[in-house]
């Protein structure tokens, strides 16, 4: 499958939204160990709004975001600072070159497949008492999505789009990262939040997936706009009816995985 296209300012469209729950997961992450100038890798940084704010909680830390689209990082450079820096790197197969006090990772790993086999590395690559923190969607099951696979799997498009988007399967549930990540010595903290998102405008949904789940489909799609367009008002009719706009805006729930790894001192 072709990487999807990145649109920084589509994703950026609901910034504060899809911030909070990178914030509830640095509110349970707690001291970090190495002090000044230990290092902090931020995998899948996107724009580095978020990686910003893990520069700023750990200041005198050295903190690099990691992405590997072009288009993310030309917009995550415009954060970087004393301390700050960002890099082209696969979260797929990104090892640590030196010891880590933190890896994190904000909606990012969904799209690795098999990412829970990375574990042992990134564990190995942090300091003792370092920690491995990052926290996927759980809303594979939400018509959002289902809708999205359904419509792609069509008579009309399954010839263009068939098994191009992930299923349940991309992420794992929280109890069964706990074990994954418990067995490897780790004490783990590990929980799921639905949020319920309000959002504001006309088919807010379809806006939000435009800078997120639908990328695979615009990317493949983008060299026939005609068609581009058509999957799009059709898919917009779907969620329509799904998420029905309120006078208070549309109520948008949203699941999510968590889960903070914290390595033995020894």
């Amino acid at each position: 499958m072709t990487a999807p296209l990145w649109d920084p300012q589509q994703y950026l469209r609901h910034a504060d939204h899809r911030t909070r729950p990178f914030l509830d997961l640095l509110a349970r992450i707690g001291d970090l160990p190495g002090g000044p100038g230990a290092r902090i890798a931020d995998l899948g940084c996107g724009a580095g709004n978020a990686t910003a704010l893990l520069a700023d909680r750990w200041p005198g830390f050295r903190t690099t975001g990691y992405d590997d689209s072009p288009q993310m990082l030309e917009r995550a450079r415009a954060h970087a600072g004393p301390g700050l820096d960002f890099a082209r790197a696969d979260a797929a197969t990104w090892t640590p070159d030196a010891p880590h006090a933190l890896i994190v990772s904000n909606a990012l790993l969904q799209w690795v497949p098999g990412h829970a086999d990375r574990f042992p590395a990134w564990l190995a690559g942090l300091l003792p008492g370092g920690a491995l923190a990052f926290q996927v969607p759980g809303n594979f099951g939400a018509p959002s999505h289902v809708l999205m696979r359904r419509l792609a799997e069509s008579p009309r498009w399954r010839a263009r789009l068939g098994g191009l988007l992930r299923h349940d399967d991309a992420v794992l549930e929280p109890s069964a990262y706990l074990g994954r990540l418990a067995a490897l010595g780790c004490e783990v903290d590990a929980w799921e939040t639905t949020y319920l998102h309000l959002l504001a405008g006309d088919d807010a949904v379809l806006d939000w997936v435009k800078g997120t789940g639908l990328r695979p489909v615009l990317t493949a799609l983008a060299d026939d706009p005609e068609a581009r367009d058509a999957f799009t008002a059709e898919y917009r009719t779907l969620l329509r009816e799904a998420y029905p706009r309120e006078p208070h805006g549309t109520v948008f729930p949203f699941r999510r995985i968590f889960a903070v790894a914290r390595k033995g001192k020894r």
